[in-house]
């Protein structure tokens, strides 16, 4: 019997969906049953190590075996995303310049208010004369 090919990345995703859904730490086996699929244990294994070596995991011992558990929640994770592409891209500005050229108006005046949300808390430099001494 054929089984239906999975879209890439569609495993991770479930993967990692159960790891947030569980708001614990879970073995594979775990993973296995939460997620309620045929897969093998070897193959959510794999997916774990990838995971962990991506650094979108973090394992402890539990026994035998190690638990797994997200290093954040969900937008934490997109944040990270985000900062890797940024990273890996061949121009930061120019990646930068045309994510925000593309924003809807409603995503942009979000932005906005984000934005001048962090200046208003950032620390203020007070303009002080040098001292003579």
């Amino acid at each position: 019997m054929d089984r239906e090919k999975r879209p890439p990345g569609d495993l991770e995703r479930s993967i990692m969906q159960a790891l947030q859904a569980a708001g614990r730490p879970l073995t594979p086996r775990e993973v296995m049953t939460r997620l309620g699929s045929d897969l093998a244990y070897t193959t959510v294994m794999t997916i774990l190590s990838r995971l962990h070596a991506k650094g979108l995991v973090e394992r402890e011992r539990a026994g035998r075996a190690f638990a797994y558990r997200p290093v954040a929640d969900e937008p934490g994770l997109a944040a990270r995303r985000i900062h890797q592409i940024l990273d890996e891209g061949p121009d930061r500005e120019v990646v930068l310049s045309r994510f925000l050229g593309s924003l809807s108006k409603r995503d942009e005046r979000v932005m906005r208010r984000m934005l001048e949300q962090l200046d208003a808390r950032a620390p203020k430099r007070e303009s002080r004369p040098p001292s003579d001494q």
